[in-house]
C-alpha cells in the first residue's frame, strides 16, 4: 500500500500580523524583565499584538488567501481548511468555517483543531495524509492566534513569548520524491 501513495508538497504560503509591536523595551515597562534576559532566553525581539477589533479568523483569512495567491489557485479548488487554533473567534461555527465563509471555498470541508503550540504542524500532517491517501487534491492548512487577549501580562515568563499573527500553506499533490518526506508527531 506504501507505493500507491502520493507525494505532497507545500506550493503556497502566506502570512498576516497586525500592525501593532510589542518590542522587548516596552515589556520592561511592564514586567521585571530585560531585553536581555528575553533574547538570551527566547531569541524574540518584538511580537505583533491585534487591535480589539481584529479577530482570529481575520488574521487566518488574509493569510489563507494570500497562501491562494501564491499557489495561483482559486478557492473553489479547496478540498479542506484546517485551521490550527486556541484562541478561536468563538466556540462555534469554527474558525475553519469563517475562513472557509470569508474565501467563498463552499466546496471544501472545514475544521479546527487544538494542539497549542504544535497545532500548526499537527495541521500540516493531517492535510498530508488526505492527499497522500488520495482522499483530497488541495488542502489550505491555517495556524493563527491571537493570544496578547489570553496571555497573563504580569508572568514575565510567558508574556514575553506570544504574540498574534497567522500563517499558511497549500497541499496538492507533487512528483514522487519532492515535498514532504516524512513526519512524526508526539506530545509529552
Amino acid at each position: 500500500m506504501a507505493g500507491s501513495r502520493r507525494s505532497v508538497g507545500i506550493v503556497g504560503v502566506g502570512s498576516a500580523l497586525p500592525e501593532k509591536v510589542l518590542t522587548n523595551g516596552e515589556l520592561e515597562k511592564m514586567v521585571a524583565t530585560s531585553n536581555q534576559w528575553i533574547m538570551t532566553r527566547t531569541g524574540i525581539r518584538e511580537r505583533r499584538i491585534a487591535g480589539p477589533e481584529t479577530a482570529t479568523s481575520d488574521l487566518a483569512l488574509l493569510a489563507g488567501r494570500r497562501a491562494l495567491e501564491e499557489a495561483g489557485i482559486g478557492p473553489e479548488e479547496l478540498d479542506l481548511i484546517l485551521v490550527a487554533t486556541t484562541t478561536p473567534d468563538m466556540a462555534f461555527p469554527s474558525t475553519a468555517c469563517l475562513v472557509q465563509a470569508g474565501l467563498g471555498a463552499y466546496r471544501a470541508a472545514a475544521f479546527d483543531l487544538e494542539a497549542a503550540c504544535s497545532g500548526f504542524l499537527y495541521g500540516l500532517a493531517i492535510g498530508e495524509q488526505f492527499i497522500a491517501s488520495g482522499a483530497y487534491e488541495t488542502v489550505l492548512v491555517i495556524g493563527a492566534e491571537v493570544l496578547s487577549r489570553i496571555v497573563n501580562w504580569s508572568d514575565r515568563n510567558t508574556c514575553v513569548l506570544f504574540g498574534d499573527g497567522a500563517g499558511a500553506c497549500v497541499l496538492r499533490p507533487v512528483t514522487a520524491g519532492k515535498g514532504i518526506l516524512s513526519h512524526y508527531l508526539g506530545a509529552d
